[in-house]
């Protein structure tokens, strides 16, 4: 019988890319996302080509309690997850105080709640069997405070943080979690974030989902804790390291300010 892997932010960048290592590897695959017919067509795609089962479970994870959803969609279909990833999430650019309260919260469900919740429901059914894997997508935006994307870099923080714990926790147990943490991606996410013309996301180089995927797959199976992804990703983790946590985020708000 083969494992299944729950995936969400299945419908795109890192995610999607992630479905198909997985898929690859024999896994069966649930996709987690908001549009539906976009992972009906992805879900039939796998189907075809890796010859594994694929379930479908539209769902905005930015909703109150979706998390939940997720977790009893897979409980009536009777679906046993062995491996749980949790990519789904996005940014936003710009100062706080100007902010759209309600993206900001919607990030905060999405980024941090939906993530926790699902752990927190998979992960009791991975430790009674003694075996499991969850793979959370952080940044190197979690190794300091982010001026003009301060709600992004917080909820990064949270997710590493939090990652680190409980593998801590399950150490012995059989179940391992790995956070990953990439620089800016191509993924669409500099849309959704509005970063306009912030150096981050246009001086920097974009690394290509597929080689993210790819390292946080090969890292989710190892059992690392942590793993960063490329050069740059590990230069940043030890230069701020070495910085006053104050210098760190004067240099964060130099590369994410956007003088449009």
């Amino acid at each position: 019988m083969s494992d299944t892997v729950l995936i969400t932010g299945a419908s795109g960048g890192i995610g999607l890319e992630l479905v198909k290592l997985f898929a690859r590897g024999g896994y069966n695959v649930v996709l987690v996302a908001r549009s539906g017919d976009k992972l009906l067509r992805i879900a039939n795609a796998v189907k075809k080509r890796y010859g594994v089962d694929a379930y479908v479970c539209a769902c905005d994870l930015s909703q109150e309690n979706a998390a939940k959803k997720v977790f009893d969609f897979c409980q009536d279909n009777r679906i046993e997850i062995n491996a749980l990833v949790n990519n789904a999430g996005f940014g936003d650019c710009g100062a706080f105080v100007n902010s759209d309260w309600q993206k900001q919260y919607d990030m905060i469900r999405l980024n941090i709640v939906a993530l926790t919740q699902l752990t927190r429901c998979f992960l009791p059914q991975m430790i009674e069997r003694a075996d499991g894997k969850i793979l959370n997508i952080a940044s190197v935006a979690s190794l300091c405070a982010g001026p003009y994307m301060s709600v992004y870099y917080a909820s990064k923080a949270y997710v590493r943080s939090f990652s680190e714990a409980v593998a801590k926790e399950c150490e012995g147990s059989g179940v391992s979690v790995t956070a990953l943490c990439p620089g800016p991606v191509s993924t669409g996410f500099e849309k959704t974030a509005n970063v306009g013309n912030a150096p981050a996301f246009n001086l920097l180089p974009l690394a290509d989902p597929k080689d993210v995927a790819r390292c946080g797959y090969r890292a989710l199976m190892k059992g690392k804790k942590l793993k960063y992804f490329g050069l740059s990703a590990k230069a940043m983790s030890f230069a701020v390291r070495l910085l006053p946590r104050a210098t760190a985020a004067s240099v964060a708000a130099k590369l994410n300010e956007n003088k449009e």
